[in-house]
């Protein structure tokens, strides 16, 4: 940028600041910078296309109109949070991630260990595809209707599977989650 261009630069800052506070007389702080970082950005966008402009009062007021039209009709659309968006905290949190990941690996392993076609049907609910009642009873050979009463019979042996795992953490004893000598 030119000595030259800095001085008109200097020249419209004040035209720029009263414009803002004009277009958004009951704005915050933030909102007023933001125009005028808009309108500024707008300036070098022209400039590295058109160049300047040839009167730059008159195209200054004229973008500061446009931006603040712009940002209010983007305001309306845009409500903010009263809060921050929770973070996921199995995203955040590497301690929760740890156990959510090692309680998925104990889930599986216990699946694993089912009679017969448990372990199939057991990994068929728990797919991510979302099968249906249908999919599954097409998938194992098996008719639809009994597929009700065999989940329930493979639920109750991964139950049980399951309870013999957590047991000894169940009850805190001489260390927390250390397994508690009989």
């Amino acid at each position: 940028m030119t000595t030259y261009d800095t001085r008109v630069l200097d020249a419209l800052r004040p035209l720029l600041t009263a414009e803002a506070h004009a277009e958004l007389p009951a704005a915050d702080l933030d909102d007023l910078a933001d125009l005028q970082q808009d309108v500024w950005l707008r300036l070098l966008e022209r400039l590295a296309v058109q160049g300047p402009p040839a009167d730059p009062a008159a195209w200054l007021t004229r973008t500061v109109h446009a931006e603040a039209r712009r940002l209010r009709r983007t305001g309306l659309r845009e409500q903010p949070c009263a809060t921050e968006p929770a973070a996921d905290p199995r995203e955040s949190d590497p301690e929760r991630h740890t156990l959510t990941r090692e309680r998925a690996r104990t889930l599986h392993a216990a699946v694993r260990r089912l009679p017969g076609r448990c372990p199939r049907l057991i990994g068929a609910l728990l797919s991510p595809h979302d099968l249906t009642y249908r999919e599954i009873a097409g998938e194992l050979g098996m008719s639809q209707g009994s597929l009700g009463p065999e989940r329930s019979r493979c639920l109750g042996c991964l139950r049980r599977i399951m309870a013999a795992e957590v047991a000894p953490y169940a009850r805190r004893g001489k260390g927390e989650g250390q397994p508690v000598d009989r």
